[in-house]
């Protein structure tokens, strides 16, 4: 298995886009690299036969011309489309659950809103390098950076979002199975760049409400 199975709602519009482009790419590359061998083959050097001048065809330039660029557009489209899905939380559900993180060199500080609602308030709950989300539901991911870039990334969530100081970004996730996922930094921070991992929990929402509570009992 080329990936590892996806564990958001928008993961098979991606895994679906990924598939269609290597089957174009490899189609045609196959296609090209046949081409080269054949004419390497009929028109390789041959004792007592002379060059000969072929004159071009512009209807098959046309033709190999419009061809890609409408795979290409098509693909633009396609892309663009689950782009803004992923990357714009103006599309994500109304009703997302929201969680903050604060990268920095070399762990990810995760804060959670406590009952209020608000982040900045005394029942905020804070942990590092762990993260809970409930399934099923929408989160808005908030995501700022302390002191260089960083990359939150989890493969099975099918996104990466870099963590920019001085500008605040936001991305969103549905998860759809409970499991555990390792939260890589996918942007080379320092010399402890390795070890900047952390682990996301996805489980049912009682489970996460559960613990949210005992987490905030034990601070």
């Amino acid at each position: 298995m080329l990936l590892p199975e996806s564990a958001s709602t928008y993961g098979p519009k991606v895994d679906q886009l990924f598939w269609i482009i290597l089957w174009i790419t490899g189609f045609f590359f196959f296609v090209v690299q046949g081409c080269l061998l054949l004419f390497v083959l009929k028109y390789r050097n041959r004792p007592g036969q002379k060059a000969a001048y072929v004159h071009g065809n512009n209807w098959v330039e046309i033709v190999w011309t419009v061809i890609p660029a409408l795979i290409l557009l098509a693909l633009t489209i396609a892309s663009q489309k689950v782009w803004a899905e992923i990357r714009y939380p103006k599309y994500a559900p109304l009703a997302s659950f929201q969680v903050e993180i604060l990268a920095e060199q070399f762990a990810w500080n995760i804060r959670y809103p406590g009952p209020d609602g608000q982040f900045g308030t005394a029942d905020d709950i804070s942990t590092i390098n762990q993260m809970h989300l409930p399934v099923g539901m929408p989160v808005q991911i908030n995501i700022r950076s302390k002191d260089v870039i960083h990359s939150f990334f989890v493969p099975e969530f099918r996104v990466k979002q870099d963590a920019v100081p001085g500008l605040p970004t936001r991305v969103w996730v549905e998860a759809t199975r409970p499991g555990q996922f390792e939260i890589r930094c996918a942007e080379l921070c320092g010399l402890g760049h390795y070890r900047m991992r952390g682990l996301v929990t996805t489980e049912p929402i009682a489970d996460f409400q559960a613990w949210l509570t005992e987490t905030k009992a034990n601070e």
